[in-house]
Parts: structure tokens; C-alpha cells; sequence
């Protein structure tokens, strides 16, 4: 369960995505398969080479991939996901989501 982020905001992620950009969208979030985690970012290309490529630099395995959708993207957690939005200079969504880097 997703919460915490406008139609806007998810439109523009899935904008960005089917245009062959990276983009990410972090919202808080529920899953029970996870329960130490109360946010996700979704890192996402509808490019799956530039994505694998792009998931190559942080260790990500391109059988992490959630392709289940139209917008293929990468689940990002916890530590890992806080240092990826660091390298990736998402302050804004660090802050609004108080993560710490």
C-alpha cells in the first residue's frame, strides 16, 4: 500500500519513465514482507538496458527488476536507498521523507 505522494506526482514518474528517463518517486509505504520499511523509492526506465546499466553502479542485480508493469522499475530500501538518492541528488525527496543520508 502506497501512501504520501499526488496523481500529479506518480503521473510525472510514469512520464518520465516512458520516455526512456530515470526517474524516482519515493512514498511511504506498507508491506508486511518488510516491515522494518515505512518508505520506497522506485527507480525506473522504461529502457531496460539503461536501467540494468544504471542499477550496475549501485550493486543491483537486473533480476531485481519489477517488470510486472509498464514501468519497469527497481524497489530501493532502506540503507541502499538512502545512499543511492544521495548519489542521485534527490534532496528533495530525502527530506520530505526524512531519510537521512
Amino acid at each position: 500500500m502506497a501512501f504520501g505522494i499526488t496523481k500529479k506526482e506518480l503521473m510525472l514518474w510514469k512520464k518520465k519513465v516512458s520516455k526512456g528517463e530515470m526517474a524516482f518517486l519515493t512514498h511511504f509505504w506498507f508491506d508486511e514482507r518488510f516491515p522494518q520499511a515505512n518508505t520506497v523509492t522506485k527507480a525506473g526506465c522504461v529502457d531496460i538496458e539503461r536501467l540494468i546499466a544504471w542499477g550496475k553502479k549501485y550493486d543491483l542485480k537486473e533480476q531485481w527488476i519489477d517488470r510486472r508493469s509498464r514501468y519497469p522499475h527497481f524497489d530501493l530500501l532502506g540503507e541502499r536507498q538512502i545512499l543511492i538518492l544521495t548519489e542521485e541528488g534527490q534532496w528533495d525527496q530525502i527530506s520530505r521523507f526524512h531519510l537521512k543520508g
